[in-house]
């Protein structure tokens, strides 16, 4: 097949790929949520028209709550994220921008209907990083070990080991991808790492994950078949059997992703972006590095 005839091209593209998102992520870092560094979030939707952000803006400033965001949702609401705050300094806040405040000006009156509020200290949300990281590795390890289960039967021609060594490094590109966008997007303010990022990095590992092991597994079927095929030959073929069925489950979720992102609410906009990111880096993966990059292992292992 192509990919595998080509697998140097594509594995130094998947390489530069990932130098990309790796220093993206050291140049910008990423922009930690309110979920992990703690604050509160308060988004409110105005029954009528809403006031000019601006005044908005100043209302909330007046209350002396530290550093504040507010920025516009949609065509009415508003989200403000500050410090960690209590029910008595959220309650003046709603006061505030709905001109029942002695110090309100008189052009931010409207009622306002909450949409949602969170307040969570600084170190919760230390703690909520800590258990993210740690339950993307603890992924990794049982997908090693599951993998190498899996294709015990037919490691006399590559080690099961490895088929799981190979989609932990496909994970890693998709995963330091995705970050990487995250981080370039977080520099200009328009993207925050927060829980629905953990879980969008969860979920293009379980995607990504399924679709490489469905070619693994075609792999397996035909070295089983013991048809007189060498192992370059017999990945090509099973890429062949697999490479439209990949394409068209993928293409239906990030299309999905895209209607999402398009058209969802706001605050799954930066999830829908990085999922979709994931799934279109996810499929290239295990198509374009994991069964290529097998095949080089196997002959490097061969002329060693």
């Amino acid at each position: 097949m192509f990919i595998i005839k080509h697998r140097i091209f594509f594995v130094s593209l998947s390489a530069l790929f990932v130098l990309t998102g790796l220093t993206l992520v050291w140049m910008y870092g990423l922009n930690p949520g309110t979920d992990f560094k703690g604050g509160a979030i308060y988004e409110v939707e105005y029954v009528g028209a809403r006031p000019n952000i601006e005044l908005v803006r100043s209302e909330v400033n007046k209350l002396n709550l530290g550093s504040v965001s507010v920025t516009p949702v949609g065509d009415k609401g508003v989200l403000i994220k500050t410090k960690p705050i209590t029910q008595t300094e959220k309650q003046a806040i709603a006061l505030a921008i709905t001109g029942q405040s002695s110090t309100t000006d008189a052009t931010t009156t409207g009622s306002v209907i909450e949409k949602r509020f969170s307040s969570i200290g600084p170190a919760v949300g230390q703690e909520l990083f800590k258990k993210g990281i740690l339950a993307i590795a603890l992924v990794m390890i049982v997908i090693i070990l599951f993998i190498a289960l899996a294709f015990s039967k037919v490691s006399y021609m590559v080690s099961s080991w490895k088929y799981g060594v190979v989609t932990i490094i496909a994970l890693f590109h998709d995963i330091i991808i995705a970050s990487g966008v995250a981080a370039y997007l977080g520099y200009f303010g328009t993207f925050e790492a927060d829980a629905l990022f953990l879980t969008a990095l969860l979920t293009i590992m379980a995607l990504s994950v399924n679709d490489t092991i469905v070619i693994f597994d075609r792999i397996r079927e035909n070295l089983k078949s013991r048809s007189g095929r060498d192992f370059e030959e017999t990945v090509g073929i099973s890429m062949n059997q697999s490479f439209v069925r990949s394409i068209n489950t993928s293409l239906t979720v990030i299309l999905t992703l895209v209607a999402l992102y398009l058209f969802g609410a706001e605050s799954t906009k930066n999830f829908a972006l990085i999922m979709a990111i994931g799934m279109f880096f996810g499929t290239y993966s295990s198509l374009f590095l994991a069964s290529p990059l097998l095949v080089i292992w196997e002959k490097a292992s061969k002329r060693g």
